[in-house]
């Protein structure tokens, strides 16, 4: 199963009182984990939505984690993916798991707000300061405090092709640019492919993504900035042009079929339509994570050979800049072998183990893992450009946001950018994103 980003909207957390942090020692780069066997006899329980490849690469880490601590972990992924609903009910409930992975900083600034999880000790901050750029601790921080710590990562500026189509249309560069791209998709066409750029309108978070790769290269990084913490409103100028411009494809049948058809295709199949054994569709525009969907289909297209990616192209000249999103495990309990499995987790050889699983999908912006560790070069060169931007680079703006604007099915975000895509109506989708985004944050 797919990591897919924005799954549901973060359930509603009951007040707590304040709770006081418990640590685990030590300062190795690699896990200030307690030294072998210290932990035996602990438990501690994961919760998660990782299934198939990913959740038994997980399992393995975990492994490797009891076998060297002596403590015993287990993983569950939550019924039906729905993470967030199943963790915010147990949470509510008093019976939360000893660690969670949240996507969302939004909502780890929600749980942090609410005293519902436990900064990690200094420690482990030393760990993640050792192994990630600045930005990545801070984005697991609430008010100065780091909650939770890297995981994985996703390059979510990525356009995936296939290349035998591309071949056969006669194109021998990929595009670098907002209208050859458009070029590029007409070329498709004609030469028969039935809907050049396969759009996955029926799961709203791929509009966002869409978006939100269109704003920042339409507005800059500054705004993007400003209209994820909403200090500018969605009726933004700048929000007109990068809607605008989304229409330039969104519009065009030639280019993704009818917008009605295209708004109840679902991801996973956005993806099949692209790289199955008889495509429809030559271009995807999503996530490194479509490696995990390509290598899971029942006649899979090679990572690498047929599936190939190039950037989000250029717009007006905008210079490179990668959108990325990803995991953090966050402690919900003072479960000192989680505190420990946490510290770990930010060493690089957790992320080693992750990203070296094969058909895994994880990528890792632990800047000390090796590139020779990921078991296929395109899923390295993604990696490694996360690592090479530093700091240079935005977190998914809509998982930024509160869920209830930026991370609900058929609602906030999603809903309104699934309208517009059926519509095209650039004002009308500005207004409805202001209500629904000014609503989410009171």
């Amino acid at each position: 199963m797919v990591r897919q980003r924005k799954q549901v909207a973060t359930a509603v957390l009951a007040v707590a009182s304040l709770v006081t942090l418990a640590g685990c020692g030590g300062s190795s780069s690699s896990s200030p984990a307690a030294s072998s066997q210290s932990l035996k006899g602990q438990s501690f329980t994961i919760l998660g939505q990782w299934t198939g490849g990913e959740q038994d690469a997980f399992d393995a880490v975990i492994k490797d984690f009891d076998n060297s601590t002596g403590a015993s972990g287990k993983y569950t992924p939550a019924a039906g993916g729905n993470e967030a609903g199943v963790l915010g009910t147990k949470v509510a409930g008093g019976t939360p798991p000893d660690i969670a992975i949240l996507s969302l900083p939004g909502a780890i600034a929600q749980y942090a707000s609410s005293n519902k999880i436990f900064p990690v000790s200094a420690a482990t901050q030393q760990v993640v300061a050792q192994n990630f750029a600045s930005q990545w601790g801070s984005l697991g921080s609430y008010q100065g405090k780091m909650y939770c710590v890297p995981v994985d990562a996703s390059d979510k500026s990525t356009v995936w092709y296939n290349a035998t189509l591309f071949n056969n249309a006669g194109i021998s560069s990929t595009p670098t640019t907002w209208p050859a791209l458009i070029s590029d998709a007409k070329t498709l066409s004609a030469s028969g492919v039935h809907v050049p750029i396969s759009v996955g309108g029926g799961d709203g978070w791929t509009l966002t993504d869409w978006f939100e790769n269109v704003y920042l290269r339409t507005a800059g990084i500054a705004k993007y900035n400003e209209l994820t913490q909403h200090k500018i409103k969605w009726t933004d100028p700048s929000v007109a042009t990068a809607l605008t411009t989304l229409k330039q494809i969104w519009g065009d049948p030639q280019l993704i079929g009818p917008p009605s058809d295209a708004v109840k295709v679902p991801f996973t199949t956005s993806v099949d339509n692209v790289f199955k054994k008889d495509p429809t569709s030559a271009l995807v525009y999503e996530a490194s994570f479509v490696a995990t969907t390509i290598t899971g289909d029942k006649d899979p297209a090679t990572v690498g050979t047929v599936a190939k990616v190039f950037p989000f192209p250029s717009i007006n000249g905008s210079s490179p800049v990668v959108e990325a999103a990803g995991d953090f495990g966050c402690a919900f309990t003072q479960n000192k072998a989680a505190a420990s499995f946490l510290a770990y987790l930010a060493g690089p050889k957790a992320a080693t183990s992750l990203v070296s699983t094969a058909g895994s999908g994880f990528l890792s912006v632990n800047k000390n893992v090796a590139s020779s560790s990921y078991d296929d070069p395109t899923s390295a060169q993604l990696a490694q450009a996360m690592v090479k931007v530093g700091n240079n680079f935005v977190f998914d703006m809509s998982d930024q946001t509160p869920a209830a604007f930026g991370g609900t099915p058929n609602k906030g975000e999603w809903g309104d950018l699934q309208t517009f895509l059926k519509t095209g109506n650039v004002a009308a989708t500005q207004q409805q994103l202001e209500k629904d985004a000014t609503a989410a944050s009171k």
